[in-house]
C-alpha cells in the first residue's frame, strides 16, 4: 500500500511514517501536492547489507575442506548412536 501525505501533516505523524515504512510500506512525502521524497527501510533487520564475497574481497583462502570435509565429532557420535544397544530391561 502507499501512502502520500504533505510536509506539514509528515512532521506531525513522523514516527508513524518511519513505522510503516520500515514495516514494508511505501511511504512517499509530498510538497504542494507533489511528490519530493520517500521513506524506506535502511534495511529490513535493522542490520547493514550483508555483502557476498568478503573473504575474496580480504583475500583470505579458506579451504574447501574446511566446510565439505568430514566431522569427526558428528562421525563418532553416529557410530556410537548406531552401536548402542536397545534393551528396554536392562
Amino acid at each position: 500500500m502507499t501512502i502520500q501525505m504533505n510536509i506539514a501533516e509528515a512532521k506531525a505523524k513522523l514516527s508513524e511514517l518511519v513505522a510503516r515504512a520500515e514495516a514494508g510500506e511505501e511511504v512517499i512525502i509530498a510538497r504542494d501536492g507533489k511528490p519530493a521524497v520517500s521513506l524506506t527501510p535502511k534495511s529490513p533487520t535493522g542490520r547493514g547489507a550483508r555483502r557476498l564475497g568478503l573473504w575474496d574481497l580480504l583475500g583470505a583462502s579458506i579451504p574447501e575442506e574446511m566446510f565439505l570435509g568430514p566431522d569427526s565429532e558428528v562421525e563418532s557420535a553416529i557410530s556410537a548412536w548406531e552401536s548402542a544397544s536397545i534393551d528396554p530391561v536392562g
